[in-house]
């Protein structure tokens, strides 16, 4: 019985174009994320008086026994379309970083792609859920500061 090495002399092709699509999808998350956003933004300031003005109907409506709206489907911007292409790179790294370890090619460069493709993603990720974080404190402090208007309402 013969005992099968690793293939270490092949050329890890699989592990270096997913590190270097890792590589790129690094470099696209961070640039989507410093020069972003590249759709036309409204201020925060009206952004949250909309939405201050949105709360305050849906509790007039609620406390009046009306139906609230429908929801509306959000339209897809180009931010959302870069961050799902970034995050498609990301998986496409990671995908052909495994195929160069199933390929038992060199593990460095495949382990480097799966490394820095899930970085990127989890980055983005990341990045994410500290903005929402933020989103949630500054409608706690808007609800707080309104809370005045709102408990002579119910009687509070």
């Amino acid at each position: 019985m013969t005992d099968i090495a690793p293939n270490d002399s092949a050329n890890p092709i699989f592990g270096w174009i997913g590190f270097c699509i890792a590589s790129l999808t690094l470099f696209a998350a961070l640039f989507v994320f410093w020069a972003g956003p590249f759709a036309p933004q409204q201020s925060a300031g009206v952004s949250l008086g909309e939405l201050a003005a949105q709360i305050g109907k849906s509790t007039l409506r609620s406390a009046a026994g009306l139906e609230q709206p429908e929801p509306v489907a959000r339209a897809r911007d180009l931010d959302d379309f870069l961050q799902i292409g970034v995050a498609m790179l990301g998986a496409l790294a990671v995908v052909l970083s495994v195929v160069g370890l199933l390929r038992h090619e060199r593990r460095r460069p495949a382990i480097a792609g799966i490394a820095v493709g899930v970085g990127a993603i989890l980055f983005q990720f990341f990045a994410f859920a500290f903005f929402a974080f933020l989103g949630v404190l500054i409608i706690m402090a808007l609800l707080n500061s309104f809370s005045d208007v709102f408990s002579g309402l119910f009687g509070g």
